[in-house]
């Protein structure tokens, strides 16, 4: 078998509650957690469409999907590729609920002939990789992965092994999601998911939820020979992903978090590497008793009582779902360029019934970059784990 492709990020983009773009993302996530809800307030898809009629015929997930391509692709610079061979490799764990909720209200109050005609592709969970391809004309594989929370962090597992594989150059990957309408918000909260205390304390002994937000990353994949040749500014590179299943509950994770284990295990496998050479973990941590527990299990598993900082940035953003995955791993190369690991905000109390993770807390911690992991784990037990790099690890 042929030696693998190396993949590099060229270009970042996030639309997040923390903040839109990359200074003030990082800024929100090494500042104290926003109070109230994590919604995205200054949020203007006019902003990134030629009209507002292009704008309203997209649901609010698909907007925020061609904001944080079009900042991105603008921030990877001239690609120079053959469009045959640019992809769209993108997430989501829901769709278009917003639309959906609004479309069921007009079909009950005013019947069904006013349900608008264009309410099937604005809900269709394919839409936003759908029409970022259209708007940048690529051609190449358009693929969207929905496996719930884990969905973006599969997406860029997958988009990397087809630049691995020789299927693509350059493929648009990452996530989008906006779930807090009325019913979505009520669906969690009636299933106990979400934070009854209105915080999110990831890993924290009184966590008791998550808190919902929405938002979007995009990040561009490039073969690494080709970004150098180009001259192209490169943020890290994938170096390897696990994907696995717990095959246990629809919502809980696996006792003792074994399929979360295995699935770091098997990206750090791919990546080529050992427990040891890991150097920071971005942990799905969503601050609900059961996911943080099991994590916590997984990781002392993996990398035993002395393991490398690990830190939820969901403690600012809350729990994006399938757009998750997309923003953690951005945080994580913002970490590469800025040399400091953020925080895990809303942290304040130990929980003396789980293993002992080295834990950042209180404020940024100073590192040299290395080999860092970011994990996902979704309803229906889907586990999702991505190795990133500085170039010249």
């Amino acid at each position: 078998m042929s030696e693998k492709r190396r993949v590099a990020i060229v270009g970042l983009g996030v639309v997040s509650c923390a903040g839109t773009g990359l200074d003030a993302f990082w800024e929100g996530l090494t500042s104290a957690a926003p109070e109230g809800e994590r919604r995205v307030h200054d949020f203007d898809p006019l902003a990134y469409y030629d009209n507002s009629k292009e704008a309203r015929r997209a649901d609010r997930s698909q907007q925020m999907a061609i904001a944080t391509a079009m900042m991105a692709i603008e921030d990877a610079g001239e690609l120079n590729a053959d469009p045959d061979r640019c992809g769209v490799i993108y997430a989501t764990g829901v769709g278009g609920l917003q639309t959906f909720e609004e479309q069921v209200l007009v079909h009950d109050r005013k019947g069904a002939r006013r349900v608008s005609p264009f309410m099937v592709p604005m809900i269709m969970p394919n839409a936003p990789g759908a029409a970022i391809s259209m708007r940048f004309g690529l051609q190449g594989p358009n693929e969207t992965i929905t496996t719930a929370c884990a969905a973006s962090t599969h997406a860029l597992g997958y988009a990397a092994r087809l630049i691995q594989m020789g299927y693509a150059d350059v493929i648009v990957s990452g996530g989008a999601e906006s779930v807090m309408s009325p019913v979505g918000m009520a669906g969690f909260q009636n299933m106990t998911a979400l934070s009854s205390s209105g915080k999110s304390m990831p890993f924290d002994r009184d966590r008791d939820g998550f808190m919902m937000t929405e938002g979007s990353a995009t990040l561009i994949l490039e073969e690494m020979e080709s970004a150098r040749a180009r001259g192209a500014q490169i943020y890290g590179e994938i170096l390897g992903s696990g994907s696995n299943a717990d095959a246990h509950h629809i919502t809980a994770p696996s006792p003792g978090g074994h399929g979360a284990a295995r699935c770091m295990q098997l990206a750090i496998e791919d990546a080529g590497l050992t427990s040891s050479e890991i150097c920071y973990v971005n942990a799905h941590g969503t601050s609900t008793p059961l996911n943080d527990a099991a994590e916590a299990e997984a990781l002392s598993k993996v990398f035993g009582g002395n393991g490398p900082p690990v830190t939820s940035t969901k403690g600012v953003t809350g729990h994006a779902l399938g757009a998750a995955g997309a923003m953690e791993a951005t945080s994580i190369l913002i970490s590469f360029q800025r040399s400091q690991i953020p925080p895990t905000a809303g942290f304040t109390n130990p929980d003396p019934e789980m293993p002992d993770i080295n834990l950042v807390t209180g404020a940024s911690q100073d590192w040299e970059p290395g080999p860092s992991m970011s994990n996902s784990f979704g309803f229906g037990g889907h586990n999702g784990c991505l190795v990133l790099a500085p170039v010249g690890t």
